[in-house]
């Protein structure tokens, strides 16, 4: 079956679901208000909340729509948490470069996840009326994905991700225009020194997560919408994946090093699924064209993670007994 190019949403069907992404996000803004330092179990639980709440949701998914529309919204959800969690990967490197306290960290997580939010249901919405008015868009995203595996893998093959936060051409112009104070000040963005305005180190923080914000859109936004072109899905799967990050950054910051092939798998992914959203387009131009169903996609996936995730953990247990032996 082809990707849906109609949506399963009603007007009150959106607004109820908007609706409760932003009363999830004002809760988690409530819970961060007074600094503290998070615990594995405090983490641990948020994650399980964050996780049951899309597994559920996808059971009224597939009971109200059917199983296709089922496997469109799992599929695109586990695409777009295993983005998600790479980005992790970024977020540690940015929170690390700038020495952000402990008891801060969940606030600019939290922060990042709102501009996050924010950017990915505007390319949302352009991306639905792109695809809507050009087929051809279908092979635009697809190159974009192609891409960005490119990236991904080059990366991978070079140890991992890599950042310069100094060179980000954001915090550049923040220091240039502004003067930077030598401490954290809190959860305060700004503060008055010397009778000007300067920016905390928080701020130059949050600057370089919203910017790295913009990269993430651009690369989950077309990947997610070569599951389904339902923009009601593309926005949940979008929201579910980003709204459960602040808690399991803290339950995964120790373990995401030891995911050492997981850029492999995912540029195998992006690549995929760029593949795939050439072949949509194609199969629409020229019938004999097969075009790949959403269960072959979701095996694909699933069995590409599997393996990173086994190869990566047998060359961390044979690096720790090599290690041990010498």
């Amino acid at each position: 079956m082809s990707l849906l190019t109609t949506t399963i949403a009603t007007p009150t069907l959106w607004v109820i679901t908007v609706a409760g992404v932003l009363a999830l996000v004002a809760f988690d803004f409530l819970l961060t208000r007074r600094p503290h330092d998070v615990s594995m179990r405090e983490a641990l639980g948020w994650s399980g909340f964050y996780i049951a709440l899309p597994l559920l949701f996808g059971v009224w998914v597939w009971q109200a729509h059917g199983s296709e529309v089922g496997l469109e919204f799992y599929t695109g959800y586990l695409v777009e948490k295993t983005l998600s969690v790479d980005n992790l990967f970024i977020f540690i490197l940015i929170l690390s470069s700038f020495a952000v306290p402990r008891v801060l960290q969940q606030r600019v997580l939290l922060i990042g996840i709102v501009g996050a939010l924010i950017l990915r249901a505007a390319f949302i919405a352009l991306g639905a009326v792109l695809i809507a008015q050009f087929s051809w868009m279908f092979l635009i995203f697809g190159a974009i994905l192609l891409v960005t595996a490119w990236g991904v893998l080059r990366d991978a093959r070079h140890g991992g991700h890599s950042l310069d936060v100094s060179e980000l051409r954001l915090v550049r112009l923040a220091r240039r225009w502004f003067p930077v104070t030598d401490d954290y000040r809190g959860t305060r963005l700004s503060v008055s020194q010397a009778g000007r305005r300067a920016l905390t180190p928080l701020a130059l923080v949050v600057i370089a997560i919203l910017g790295t914000d913009v990269v993430f859109a651009v690369d989950s936004v077309p990947a997610v919408y070569g599951i389904t072109g339902d923009p009601y899905l593309v926005f949940v799967t979008n929201a579910f994946a980003l709204l459960g990050l602040r808690a399991l950054y803290f339950v995964l910051e120790g373990a995401l090093a030891k995911l050492r092939h997981l850029g492999f798998g995912l540029a195998f992914i992006l690549a995929f699924i760029g593949v795939k959203l050439g072949l949509h387009w194609a199969h629409g131009v020229w019938s004999w064209v097969p075009s790949v169903p959403t269960l072959a996609s979701l095996v694909v996936i699933v069995v590409a993670l599997a393996v990173v995730t086994a190869t990566s953990l047998i060359a961390e247990r044979r690096e720790h007994d090599g290690a041990r032996i010498a």
